[in-house]
């Protein structure tokens, strides 16, 4: 059972996506299409693991994850080249995530730092579908038997417990893996991080101390993709900063988040180091800078926004870019809970 190289991506549709979104993930899902065989999938199973409150609704659940999708195509996803689809559409996910949650161990799980950060003081009211997230990301990955998931720093916990799943399950069914025609006992990849370069941190334009956030009660704190072009030069120009010229080398950043954030943000942008944005604007005022800073992010996003403006307006397209996505996803998918099922010893329909 050789292993197809695969990366599997997933971003949770729980609305506002915004330029911290962009430049941390979407921009390298766009670069990674061009070297890897890659599964773009909106997890709208996972966004409904908090309360109503935090996801919406049906009604929003449902625009946000057309948003989403819509999103991935305006920055350059290719859904025909690619599998771009929503989780909910592939019932193999539930099924694996179930055998999943009869291979991982309770400890295991309570040592994931996001649940306790997410469910607060409070643990006793979380669902035990966000105690259980983990379990089904695992799912989400070993489904498509990915090699490599593209992940930030709060996402590495839950693709090491991905990896101690698999090993587990190859473990427990290695004979029966071997019965099906697998002479190693691996059914299961053990998938690695995927590597895309330093993922952009992008942080608040009001508060340069705090990451850029869809739950800051300022609009201004944040570009979201749906921003026009006047509203995105406006949020630049009004961005916090400090009465001090802007430094000519990147030490000079330090202890100043704000400045430090839009340099950051302009280097991302135009794809250059921070020394190189200093060395053109270092030594001079804010204002000049931020006016650059504004025509490059209207450059950059505002197309972005446009067609995202023309997808979201089209429902039924996207609706048939993702029905698509989810009969190609369910090929592959249902193959796995097949063998996965044989290997367990369910009996199914033939």
């Amino acid at each position: 059972m050789p292993f197809v190289e695969r990366v599997f991506s997933g971003v949770q549709p729980t609305g506002n996506l915004h330029l911290g979104n962009y430049l941390g993930a979407i921009v390298n899902f766009v670069k990674m299409q061009e070297t890897h065989n890659c599964i773009y999938c909106v997890v709208d199973m996972h966004a409904i693991t908090q309360g109503v409150d935090v996801w919406g609704g049906p009604a929003e659940l449902s625009r946000n994850t057309r948003e989403v999708t819509a999103a991935f195509i305006a920055a350059g996803i290719d859904p025909k080249k690619h599998i771009v689809f929503n989780q909910s559409q592939v019932s193999g996910h539930a099924e694996l995530a179930w055998i999943f949650n009869c291979v991982a161990r309770m400890g295991w799980l309570g040592r994931m730092t996001q649940f306790k950060e997410k469910a607060g003081k409070d643990r006793e009211n979380a669902s035990v579908g966000l105690f259980d997230y983990p379990v089904l990301m695992a799912a989400d990955i070993l489904l498509y038997r990915a090699t490599h998931v593209p992940v930030g720093e709060d996402q590495k916990q839950h693709l090491e417990l991905s990896r101690d799943i698999a090993q587990k399950f190859n473990n427990d069914f290695g004979d029966s893996i071997r019965a099906q025609g697998a002479n190693d006992g691996l059914f299961f990849p053990l998938p690695e991080p995927l590597i895309t370069g330093p993922a952009t941190r992008v942080m608040s334009l009001r508060d340069g101390t705090k990451k850029m956030s869809k739950s800051d009660a300022s609009d201004n704190s944040r570009i979201n993709l749906t921003d026009d072009a006047d509203t995105i030069a406006q949020k630049i120009r009004k961005a916090k900063t400090d009465p001090e010229p802007l430094p000519t080398e990147e030490k000079g950043l330090e202890a100043r988040p704000e400045a430090d954030n839009l340099v950051g943000i302009f280097a991302a942008l135009s794809g250059r180091p921070k020394a190189d944005v200093l060395r053109d604007f270092g030594g001079g005022q804010f204002s000049s800078f931020k006016n650059a800073l504004a025509e490059l992010c209207v450059t950059k996003l505002a197309p972005i926004a446009g067609e995202m403006k023309r997808l979201v307006a089209d429902p039924g397209h996207i609706d048939t870019i993702l029905n698509d996505g989810s009969d190609r996803a369910r090929a592959i998918a249902d193959e796995t809970m097949k063998l996965s099922k044989d290997i367990v010893g369910f009996i199914r329909r033939r």
